[in-house]
């Protein structure tokens, strides 16, 4: 019979799914490994450890976590038999290492992919609006011509490492109050290569990649943005070990524009008006993007005025009708007025019904006497 509830004993729900439980157990089994807690801690690490083992065992079976939802046993059994105190079945041990040593033992890494690179390109709001093509350059590990990525000179090529036997891997056995572990880790001698290189190729000192400059033409599409980022499939680092390159991502800035303001594929610019033209009306002139644009005020258009000028923004990025330019009137107000603008304007003001700021005595005067 168990002696605990083995759901409660991982923390998960009888409704807990094959990976609820491989999850909780992996995470618990981390936290409790008696070689990983302290040693004032190790007895009672030592009696979780073993329960936890024993439920997840039972419960990452489907047949005996059948027989244990009904029965409240393990096949009648209190202990599983022929595996040892922690009842390792199918892919136990398997998640042990998992758990603990990163992989099972006997995994060869394969040869490592290069490094992705980045390049940062900057264009104005005016290559936007057709798209651009530039020629940019830039230094990357490049496979070795000298001796092709091998790292080897000439023939000489690369033989067996004698530490590892080609395997890539050592392995090393420990012994813990749980039993003997056996761990394996790359080999330092060869890297995890498994081979060595006995005479080192002299254009790279043996590393088979080394510093080269590479030119290539890039196409920004229309209605790029800042932060578009286009894609170079291998053109990053070479890979070790004739690895796979990796990939070249350029990222797209457009610079601030001293006119335009662009809020998606829509711009936005300021323009200013006399105050004649906006009280009047007026046929404007507006200086867009790719050339002039009429624009037309009607009478009485105040300051802060939003004008919408369809089809004159930039292209948007996947395709169809190009954005909107939104034109914002400032009315400028005259910081100086001659005599009869000032005396046409106390007209018009008056004609309104506005009060004016009579002039005092002294300047009536200073104006009388051409002051």
């Amino acid at each position: 019979m168990a002696t605990r509830d083995y759901y409660e004993v991982l923390g998960v729900p009888r409704s807990a799914s094959d990976a609820d439980v491989k999850r909780a157990y992996r995470d618990l089994a981390r936290r409790f490994h008696p070689d990983v807690v302290d040693e004032r801690e190790k007895p009672a690490a030592e009696t979780r450890f073993k329960e936890i083992n024993e439920a997840y065992m039972v419960l990452s079976d489907p047949a005996r976590r059948s027989h244990y939802d009904r029965f409240g046993t393990v096949d009648g059994q209190a202990g599983f038999g022929g595996f040892g105190p922690f009842g390792f079945g199918e892919g136990g041990i398997g998640d042990i290492f998992d758990a603990f040593f990163g992989g099972a033992p006997g995994r060869r890494a394969g040869p490592a992919r290069g490094a992705d690179l980045r390049y940062d390109l900057s264009i104005s709001l005016e290559d936007v609006l057709t798209g651009v093509e530039r020629e940019i350059s830039f230094g990357h590990l490049g496979q070795c011509d000298a001796c092709k990525g091998s790292g080897a000179e000439g023939d000489a090529g690369r033989e067996t490492c004698p530490e590892c036997r080609g395997a890539g891997q050592v392995r090393s056995a420990r012994n813990t109050i749980l039993g003997q572990f056996v761990t394996t880790s790359t080999c330092q001698r060869c890297g995890g290569e498994g081979s060595i290189v006995r005479t080192p190729c002299k254009a790279c000192r043996g590393r088979g990649r080394r510093e080269l400059q590479r030119s290539i033409s890039v196409k920004v599409p229309p209605g790029a943005e800042t932060g578009t980022r286009l894609r170079f499939a291998g053109l990053g680092e070479a890979g070790e070990r004739g690895g796979q390159s990796g990939d070249l991502y350029v990222f797209v800035t457009v610079a601030a524009h001293d006119v335009f303001e662009r809020e998606g594929a829509n711009l936005r610019c300021v323009t200013d008006v006399s105050f004649t033209q906006a009280a009047l009306g007026a046929q404007l002139e507006i200086d867009g993007l790719d050339g002039s644009v009429p624009l037309k005020i009607p009478h009485g258009t105040q300051n802060g005025a939003l004008f919408r000028l369809g089809g004159r923004g930039v292209p948007r990025m996947r395709g169809g009708s190009r954005g909107d330019l939104f034109v914002e009137i400032h009315v400028r107000v005259p910081s100086k007025l001659s005599r009869k603008q000032r005396e046409l304007l106390e007209a018009f003001a008056r004609a309104g019904g506005d009060e004016i700021e009579e002039k005092s005595f002294t300047k009536k005067i200073s104006e009388a006497f051409g002051g």
